[in-house]
């Protein structure tokens, strides 16, 4: 109970209303009796009794509304682009004022965040953007001067950055799709067995030199319904996600069974020896957050990967999240085995 609002124990604002109109009136009776017994005038003891109410009901009423004043001007800070702000009074209560100041602040710590990572991404988007346009720049005029010819080499280097370059631009038009709420969905039933080889096999040819080894577990004629852009795109960040954060020349294992009531398909992707911190698991899902690398690893990206991958997963009415596994951080893709329209 906040020493401010000495009601605040009780769990309902009507019943602090209550307790505070009985208080006020059972003062204001106790003393007219006094004053009246004792023989004070009438008319001089009803307007002290209603000035002692009235302050009583002052006092105790401004516990009760402070911590809407301090709501009320942490939202104009707000306003004004100052996310720290939060509020002190009532966040110990129990009623629903105190349930309002809690959440408040949950909101102020979400938008903070949020301002926080839209800072990030300004800086990671013009870090992406300026990596490839230059190295683009200054191969193309080496070529347009005649410095270096145009080999086979040099134009797959210049092909390699168009293709960082079409990576963000995507990443970048997902995001506004996520922000537009946009879900239209092209369902067609396919082999889930083959999708995973289709999908994994230009990882593969993207992951060489790191010496990877990605071991595929899936049960054949997996049959499955869904929107098979929607869902590469999620395998495809989940897993690459995985091979990013690997030591090279380490596995990365792609484990998927089928469940039968409701039939669903569950997909393990264990990235093996590394493990994410329970308090962390799910901010990596929040946009613009990359995840640190360690010796052997590149973390790089913008930090979408992820929160596209679960908002494809959504799209579904599947899930992705990071489950336990002694093996190392493992990625639980559930996904509904026929759509539901």
């Amino acid at each position: 109970m906040s020493p401010d609002r000495p009601i605040g124990f009780l769990s309902s604002l009507k019943g602090e209303l209550s307790v505070l109109i009985t208080i006020a009136t059972a003062i204001a009776f106790i003393m007219a009796w006094f004053l009246l017994k004792v023989g004070l005038n009438g008319w001089i003891a009803m307007p002290l009794t209603l000035i002692v109410a009235l302050g009583i009901t002052y006092v105790f009423s401004r516990g009760l509304t402070a911590p809407l004043r301090q709501m009320r001007d942490a939202a104009e800070a707000m306003s004004d682009g100052d996310y720290t702000v939060r509020v002190q009074s009532a966040t110990l209560s129990h009623d629903e004022i105190g349930q309002l100041a809690r959440s408040f602040n949950v909101m102020a710590a979400e938008l903070q965040h949020a301002d926080q990572m839209r800072r990030d991404m300004v800086a990671n988007v013009s870090h992406e953007l300026r990596t490839p346009v230059s190295a683009l720049q200054a191969m193309i005029e080496n070529l347009a001067d005649h410095v270096v010819e145009p080999t086979p080499a040099n134009l797959e280097s210049i092909l390699n950055q168009t293709h960082r370059l079409s990576d963000l631009i995507a990443f970048l038009l997902d995001l506004s799709r996520m922000e537009a709420g946009a879900s239209s969905l092209e369902i067609t039933s396919f082999d889930f067995a083959d999708f995973i080889d289709e999908t994994i096999e230009p990882l593969e040819i993207a992951d060489a030199g790191h010496a990877h080894e990605i071991e595929v577990d899936v049960p054949r004629n997996t049959k499955m319904e869904g929107d098979q852009d929607r869902l590469r795109q999620l395998f495809t960040n989940v897993i690459s996600n995985a091979l990013k954060h690997s030591a090279d020349g380490t596995t990365v294992l792609i484990e998927v069974h089928v469940e039968t009531d409701p039939p669903r398909v569950v997909t393990n992707v264990v990235n093996f020896g590394s493990q994410i911190p329970q308090e962390a698991r799910s901010d990596i899902f929040r946009r613009f957050v990359k995840g640190k690398a360690g010796l052997g690893t590149e973390s790089g990206g913008t930090g979408l990967g992820l929160s596209i991958a679960r908002w494809a997963a959504k799209l579904h009415g599947g899930s992705v999240s990071v489950v336990d596994d002694t093996r190392g951080a493992d990625f639980e893709i559930v996904l509904p085995q026929y759509h539901d329209a």
